[in-house]
C-alpha cells in the first residue's frame, strides 16, 4: 500500500496555546522529528493528502505529514509517535513495512482505531496505536528507530 495514516483521535499529547512557539512548547515532538530526520525521513507540518487524516506516512518517499491542527488539539506528540512507528516498520522491512512484533498487548482503548483494518494492515496499525499510548512511547519509538534504521 505504501501510505499509512492516523484518522482517529489520539490519547496523549500536549495542549498548545494559540500562537505558542512549537519548539518551546513541544520539545518531545522536536526530539522525535530530529531523530526521524537523522534516519533520512522528512517531517512536514502540512495537511496530509488524505482527507480527515491527522498524520500520514508515505513509505515510498519517506515523508511524514503532520496536520497543523494536531498542535491545537494537543495530540502532536502521539500523532508523530504513531507515524514514527511506521517509519521503524519500514526500516525493519527494507522496502516495505514489516511488523515489529513488539510483544506489547494493545490497550482496549486503542482497539476501535485499528479494528476496521484488515489482515496485515491491522497488525501494522495496532503496533502504531499501541506504542503511541505507552507512557514511554517517545523513548520506545526512538529506540526502535535506532535499532532498525541504523
Amino acid at each position: 500500500m505504501g501510505i499509512y495514516y492516523t484518522i482517529a483521535a489520539v490519547f496523549l499529547g500536549m495542549q498548545l496555546a494559540a500562537g505558542e512557539n512549537l519548539s518551546a512548547a513541544n520539545p518531545d515532538f522536536l526530539r522525535l522529528q530530529k531523530t526521524l530526520e537523522k534516519h533520512n525521513f522528512i517531517v512536514k507540518i502540512a495537511p496530509p493528502p488524505v482527507r480527515g487524516a491527522y498524520g500520514l506516512f508515505d513509505s515510498k518517499t519517506r515523508i511524514i505529514c503532520i496536520h497543523p491542527l494536531v498542535f491545537d488539539l494537543g495530540i502532536a506528540r502521539p500523532t508523530l509517535i504513531h507515524e514514527a512507528v511506521h517509519a521503524a516498520q519500514l526500516c525493519h522491512g527494507g522496502k516495505t513495512v514489516k511488523a515489529l512484533n513488539l510483544g506489547i498487548e494493545p490497550p482496549a482503548m486503542t482497539r476501535r482505531f485499528f479494528m476496521n483494518y484488515e489482515g496485515f494492515s491491522r497488525q501494522i496499525e495496532a503496533e502504531a496505536y499501541t506504542v503511541q499510548v505507552q507512557p514511554d512511547g517517545l523513548d520506545l519509538v526512538i529506540s526502535l528507530l535506532q535499532k532498525y534504521c541504523a
